[in-house]
């Protein structure tokens, strides 16, 4: 029987260990507090701090694994390439972490490279650094930290006076060691769309439907499947996240993300190499196969006869009204699953978490209808 580690135990780690259960997989989940929603469906867990080399090496060896599944970024990564050289499977491949861990490594090799076309980009260290960066962009523009997740750290600046507070912003919303951010041109763009791309060992690369999203924050809010996508632009598509995932190297599947201009033209965004957020729609039956269930065939070698759209979905994250656990000693929100479920067609997955800030992704509500359905009905049906 294998055993996989899992380094990171968010709720996209919690759905793929539900499936690699349903396969007989022993798992152990790792993370940085203890109760994460993976930890709940997983053999064993282990609270450690992912960017202490020396934990990480410890609970790879208590634990001796035969395949290792980041889930997260904040990874000392460097240990991943000895494991790997070592003959323990890093998924997708520990250059594939090493590179998308770091927005730098990903977009010099995007658009240096390979040649895909991306936004224009500058990286910054100092604040001087940044404000000439904006200012050979232009307003507005955007700023990211070139390590984080979720949002955390990034804006849209539209004048020279919030320079200052986006570089701090992004700079306290970096994680890991790297203290470094980088600016972007804004892309005048009508869409944003998921592409999930699965590479494997022993069969074609494979693609799901596009899938479109709304993303507030820098997050992910709700998305769509199937995203309404011209054959032109799918194509052109398909054929950067094939090039991007081939020079990254390995098996799994990729949240690949796209910008669609107004005049039809899809620019390269982000890659994770990992279930991706937006394909938490996939659970509402969109697919015959899940990201999750794709991800775990991919990591073990397994046959994918096929990826095939058999509904229309939507999905919308529940997000936290406050803090909890309350003063007074609410552990959760009050969940109104009544009037949810009183649609048809309509799945809430919780995830768990153990405690909340206000604004962060507690659950995700699912709705589905025909497969030739307005996902813009489904929507307001769920």
């Amino acid at each position: 029987m294998k055993k996989i580690l899992l380094l990171g135990s968010g709720e996209l780690g919690k759905e793929f260990v539900i499936a690699a259960k349903r396969k007989g997989i022993t798992v152990v989940a790792c993370d940085r507090y203890a109760g994460a929603p993976a930890m709940q469906v997983a053999d064993d867990c282990e609270v450690i701090n992912m960017l202490d080399g020396d934990e990480l090496e410890r609970v790879v060896r208590k634990h001796q694994p035969d395949i290792i599944v980041p889930e997260i970024e904040a990874i000392r990564t460097e240990r991943l390439l000895q494991f790997e050289q070592e003959g323990i499977q890093v998924v997708p491949s520990a250059r594939a972490v090493n590179f998308t861990m770091n927005r730098r490594a990903i977009r010099d090799l995007a658009s240096r490279e390979l040649g895909l076309r991306t936004a224009r980009y500058f990286y910054a260290k100092t604040f001087d650094e940044f404000a000439e960066a904006a200012r050979q962009i232009g307003f507005p523009c955007v700023v990211k930290p070139l390590m984080s997740s979720s949002g955390h750290g990034q804006s849209y600046v539209h004048n020279a006076e919030e320079l200052r507070t986006a570089f701090d912003e992004a700079m306290e919303g970096s994680r890991g060691d790297v203290k470094e951010v980088i600016i972007e041109e804004f892309i005048d763009f009508e869409s944003e769309f998921t592409l999930l791309t699965v590479t494997q060992k022993n069969g074609p690369t494979l693609f799901c439907p596009p899938i479109g999203h709304v993303q507030r924050g820098g997050d992910y809010r709700e998305s769509w499947q199937p995203y309404a996508i011209s054959d032109a632009a799918l194509s052109q598509a398909q054929s950067m996240a094939d090039a991007v995932t081939k020079a990254l190297t390995g098996y799994g599947i990729w949240g690949v993300e796209f910008f669609l201009t107004r005049q039809g033209e899809v620019i390269f965004s982000e890659l994770s190499p990992r279930p991706h957020d937006t394909g938490m729609v996939t659970l509402a039956h969109t697919t015959n196969l899940s990201e999750f269930e794709l991800h775990l065939r991919a990591v073990l070698g397994l046959p994918i006869a096929g990826i095939k759209l058999e509904h229309a979905g939507c999905s919308a994250v529940v997000l936290s009204p406050g803090t909890f656990p309350t003063a007074d000693g609410q552990l959760s929100p009050d969940y109104n699953l009544t009037d949810a479920l009183t649609e048809e067609n309509t799945r809430v997955r919780i995830f768990g978490k153990p405690d909340a800030h206000k604004g962060r992704r507690l659950g995700v509500v699912l709705c589905y209808d025909d497969v030739d359905a307005d996902t813009d009905t489904a929507s307001q049906q769920g």
